[in-house]
């Protein structure tokens, strides 16, 4: 990698945003670049090429049923001393101007030599590829583990098995909004050891 190739890259990682729906523009990607993104997600790391990574992609039609069906699953699965009419319909109208919604999944394989949190964190690495080449085409983008995401019942709404685990939902689209610049709590230098 020369030097050129590692400042485009350092300058997509340190330069992607969360972007989340209500914050998009209605403007639509095309399919085949979505299809892109997952592409790069297919190259992500993986212990023994199991490849746990799934993908629900909505986007259209199915992305406003998602919606519905989101906020529904809330309703119906949060206790009626506890659930908000609010957060049903911020479930149900958060993907209005969104253009493509991937629910993403580690899907548990086979071979029990593998443990777990290596099938959780070469999805979550797909998942990052997907974020890094949204951000290098101009596509705003948010990882949400938000509403329903981690609760069983979302699970069930995808047919998933009892160790494939919903690891969020990312929203694709545009953005109008004026990109802001990163911030973090600590030097890079405070994270590390050197020994």
């Amino acid at each position: 990698m020369t030097n050129e190739q590692f400042a485009v890259v350092a300058d997509t990682i340190m330069n992607r945003r969360s972007i989340g729906g209500a914050k998009m523009n209605g403007k639509i990607i095309p399919d085949e670049t979505v299809m892109e993104l997952l592409t790069l997600a297919h190259w992500a790391p993986t212990h023994g090429r199991t490849e746990p990574w799934q993908f629900f992609v909505y986007t259209g039609e199915a992305l406003q049923k998602f919606g519905l069906d989101h906020g529904e699953l809330y309703w119906n699965n949060t206790p009626e001393e506890t659930r908000m009419l609010g957060t049903k319909e911020k479930l149900e109208n958060n993907i209005k101007k969104v253009s493509h919604l991937i629910v993403s999944v580690m899907k548990r394989g086979t071979n029990e030599k593998i443990p777990h949190i290596e099938e959780v964190a070469a999805a979550s690495a797909a998942i990052q590829n997907i974020l890094l080449g949204a951000t290098a085409l101009g596509i705003a983008s948010f990882w949400s583990t938000g509403g329903m995401t981690l609760k069983p019942a979302m699970k069930s709404y995808l047919g998933l098995g009892n160790e494939d685990i919903v690891l969020g939902l990312i929203y694709l689209g545009y953005t109008d909004e004026p990109a802001k610049p990163g911030t973090r709590n600590s030097a890079p230098a405070d994270k590390v050891k050197w020994m």
